[in-house]
């Protein structure tokens, strides 16, 4: 077994290299058909098998298309692998397409949509005292924090001679 250290070293070096392989050596035009990142690489404890996760930004047809030219340059990937990374056996490569960025972007318009759909009474909050200020002490007489006026998220530390 490698250790952590080694595992995650190997991954990204992987990451890299198979990055590398996008853009400049692997031929098939479907893995061109939509725009391809490696998200990540995870590597197995004895570094034989490899996941490759990928993002692929384009149409539904666009992504199918991709990941198809990418199970067929699977073997071209773990030979060149071979090559470049110097490891006893080469990991068996998988390609697996990472749909993370799509959900955040889901999620941050769904949020986008809600704050819009917020009237503005119910954005601000008001609980009567306007001008309360805050003033704590933790002891020592010489230090007092207060809050300026007008602006809440702002503090004032002044120093009081004795």
């Amino acid at each position: 077994m490698a250790t952590d250290r080694r595992v995650s070293r190997v991954a990204s070096q992987i990451k890299r290299e198979v990055s590398l392989m996008l853009l400049n050596d692997i031929k098939d035009d479907r893995v061109g058909a939509g725009m391809v990142t490696v998200t990540d690489v995870d590597v197995s404890g004895d570094l034989q098998h490899a996941k490759i996760f990928v993002s692929i930004y384009g149409s539904i047809e666009a992504r199918a298309e991709t990941m198809a030219g990418l199970k067929s340059a699977t073997g071209f990937v773990r030979s060149e692998l071979g090559h470049r990374v110097r490891l006893r056996r080469t990991p068996e490569v998988v390609f697996l397409e990472d749909r993370s960025l799509e959900r955040g972007d889901r999620i941050l318009s769904l949020i986008n949509q809600i704050s819009g759909d917020r009237k503005p009474d119910d954005l601000s909050e008001t609980n009567g005292d306007e001008g309360n200020k805050l003033s704590e002490s933790n002891g020592d007489e010489g230090n007092d924090f207060s809050e300026t006026e007008g602006d809440e998220d702002f503090y004032t530390i002044s120093a009081e001679e004795d």
